[in-house]
């Protein structure tokens, strides 16, 4: 999917909130039950954003036109390079109805368990400041 890579790199977390669809499940690799929602999905990736250091995509796996795609990525977390996929899949209307991430070695991904960890306060704020500019 060209429009998220693009959102990504350029680091516009706030186009890769639109490409979300409202009811968008995300699967965390350090968190054992998915989230639910935009709201909460969108502060998790401005969390990453925030974590991620040396981020790039590496290629892409899926068709063009397909519902389906793999972004191969590479990341740093504090000294811990870090090698994982963001699986997406996209619903009827083209929206990212489930966003799965996957990194590892396991050495990574304590690193980034404990980062995201240190922007939970944070989290909660912004996906509580999202549900509430959308339901006013």
């Amino acid at each position: 999917m060209q429009a998220f890579r693009a959102a990504v790199e350029a680091h516009d977390i706030d186009a890769v909130e639109a490409l979300l669809a409202e009811d968008v499940v995300f699967t965390s690799p350090v968190v054992f039950k998915p989230y639910r929602g935009k709201a909460i999905t969108a502060a998790i990736l401005r969390a990453v954003a925030r974590v991620f250091e040396d981020f790039r995509y590496e290629r892409v796996i899926g068709e063009a036109g397909g519902r389906d795609h793999a972004l191969v990525f590479s990341a740093r977390v504090g000294d811990r390079e870090i090698g994982g996929c963001d699986f997406l899949h996209l619903d009827g209307s083209g929206r990212i109805d489930e966003l799965t991430v996957m990194v590892r070695p396991l050495s990574g991904a304590q690193a980034l368990q404990a980062a995201m960890a240190a922007q939970f306060e944070r989290i909660a704020e912004e996906a509580r400041e999202v549900q509430a500019g959308t339901a006013g």
